[in-house]
């Protein structure tokens, strides 16, 4: 599914589309607030219902899926939906397409300040039979990235340091691996069926996973964060849900 990012990355648009413990909520929309130690990247509340959120990129970075129509729009099997009052990303089927939130040109964004990703997910159906070290099953029902920057030379053309944060199918929870020559970084989250059908929010430094995972520093500013939901590898079924996803300090994390 991710091999055709790397021959996307000549320019920085196509960059910023490529890569990049939990606790049961009883209500998905709590810390919907921000303060000065919180940067919120979405909540999906200004969203419209049954659409695709704006503000979020295609593949190439240069367009926003929401205005697509037709088979361009078959594509992206994202919704806003509402539950309880609370808005959040939907998304259901098989297609495999990024969503990208650009980072880089935001220098309010600086995760030497604000180092923890928050976020909240709830997995409904897991794409059947999914190994994500495995190209021809590499599926996942929930996944976020957070892409860095560049990378080492692959095939002729860098690609950016990121990591992806997983919800696997049949991989352990706290299994972490490399692909594209070291570039990404995936680290298990969750996995398998016990805690599907509930809301579940994460936290992860990402400051701190950046310089055990690749022995140095983030820059202060990532590319990008993206999502992605996909099933069309295994040819099967994927369900999830998104929300709330937040960069805060570290003290601000308890």
């Amino acid at each position: 599914v991710e091999f055709i990012f790397i021959y996307m990355t000549k320019y920085l648009p196509a960059i910023l589309l490529l890569l990049f413990s939990g606790t049961v909520l009883g209500q998905p929309n709590q810390s919907k607030q921000a303060d000065s130690i919180l940067r919120e990247i979405e909540n999906f509340e200004a969203q419209t219902l049954g659409m695709l959120p704006i503000g979020w990129y295609n593949q190439k970075g240069d367009k926003q899926p929401y205005t697509y129509t037709g088979k361009l729009r078959e594509g992206y099997m994202y919704s806003i939906a509402e539950e309880a009052g609370n808005k959040f990303l939907r998304y259901e089927g098989g297609s495999a397409k990024h969503l990208t939130y650009p980072l880089a040109d935001k220098s309010e964004i600086n995760i030497h300040e604000t180092p923890i990703l928050s976020w909240k997910w709830r997995v409904h159906e897991l794409p059947k039979g999914a190994n994500e070290k495995k190209e021809s099953i590499n599926d996942a029902a929930a996944s976020i990235y957070v892409a860095f920057d560049l990378g080492r030379v692959a095939l002729f053309k860098k690609v950016p340091k990121s990591i992806r944060y997983t919800w696997s199918s049949s991989l352990k929870e706290g299994e972490e691996f490399s692909k594209f020559f070291g570039n990404q970084k995936v680290v298990v989250v969750a996995s398998g069926e016990d805690e599907l059908g509930k809301w579940i929010q994460f936290e992860r430094n990402i400051y701190e996973d950046y310089k055990r995972l690749f022995g140095k520093k983030p820059p202060k500013t990532p590319l990008a964060i993206l999502i992605l939901s996909d099933a069309n590898s295994t040819g099967s079924y994927a369900k999830a849900d998104y929300d709330d996803i937040v960069l805060k300090a570290a003290s601000s994390s308890n």
